[in-house]
């Protein structure tokens, strides 16, 4: 079964959204369950992992709601307070639900550069690490260091790395991304999700080909194995229709096994999230 391992659900509302610029005009409206549904069967998808979009616990509400209206919902990836002293049950209390998969955490918004993972973080990691949840990290290159600093204290915890850690890929540059990424995927703890690449790119001007440099790191780094495709929709509407964006690693990955497209088409992803059938 094929499932798009990465996109978003919103009702649009310019306060809960500022990241959404005037740029983003494609973005500021409401993207449901609905939308999504001809979209994925255009190109022989059948479901998805629903993403949080706010860092608030009535996001993660939110998305289960969503779950249990819509088959197409195969996984949610929420939000919970890793801070809060509250943590272990909200994870409890989400963790019942079928569909809950796991949390992110955006360490792409650290006002610094941090070396090795806050104590909160810690603290918050380690009540994770009761749930068999996993934890997609939402990183920049500069934050790649801290990344791995935190998989190497976690080796059992399943972590995913989205948007290939968002390189420069308008610039063309590869370097001290590749280095980074390689060091993150020498920890078999560690998946990556192959999404979010037209956002870095030329938005009104990359060709798919821009993104193979990128991919042939990550599919060296990672292999087939511990891959998903993921559209990153509707984010991905500033830049390229979700056939277009899909069709960047559908075509790329015409050169693995049969077996191996099915893995990274949707077998990993269910793998990985746990996704139950």
């Amino acid at each position: 079964m094929r499932n798009d391992a990465h996109q978003h659900f919103w009702i649009y509302n310019a306060d809960e959204y500022t990241w959404i610029g005037p740029d983003r005009q494609p973005l500021m409206q409401d993207h449901l369950p609905t939308d999504l549904k001809p979209l994925l069967s255009s190109i022989g998808f059948a479901g998805s992992v629903a993403v949080q979009a706010r860092s608030t616990v009535e996001e993660t509400e939110w998305l289960l709601s969503l779950a249990e209206q819509f088959s197409l919902i195969k996984g949610v990836v929420g939000w919970v307070d890793l801070s809060s002293k509250l943590l272990g049950d909200q994870l409890e209390r989400f963790s019942q639900h079928p569909r809950f998969v796991g949390i992110r955490h955006g360490l792409q918004n650290l006002s610094h550069i941090a070396s090795k993972p806050s104590p909160t973080l810690v603290r918050g990691m380690d009540v994770l690490g009761e749930f068999d949840l996993t934890f997609d990290l939402l990183v920049r290159p500069q934050h790649l260091a801290l990344a791995c600093e935190l998989v190497s204290r976690y080796p059992q915890q399943r972590f995913v790395l989205d948007h290939i850690a968002k390189p420069p890929i308008k610039s063309g540059r590869l370097s001290p991304w590749d280095r980074g990424i390689r060091e993150l995927a020498a920890w078999p703890n560690v998946s990556c999700k192959l999404s979010g690449m037209v956002s870095e790119a030329d938005q009104e001007r990359w060709q798919p080909e821009d993104m193979n440099p990128y991919l042939d790191v990550v599919l060296s780094a990672f292999g087939p194995e511990r891959t998903m495709i993921g559209s990153d929709w509707p984010v991905c509407t500033a830049a390229g229709n979700y056939a277009q964006v899909m069709n960047i690693t559908l075509g790329y990955i015409e050169r693995f096994s049969s077996d191996e497209r099915d893995g990274i088409c949707g077998g990993n992803a269910q793998r990985i999230y746990q996704i139950e059938e």
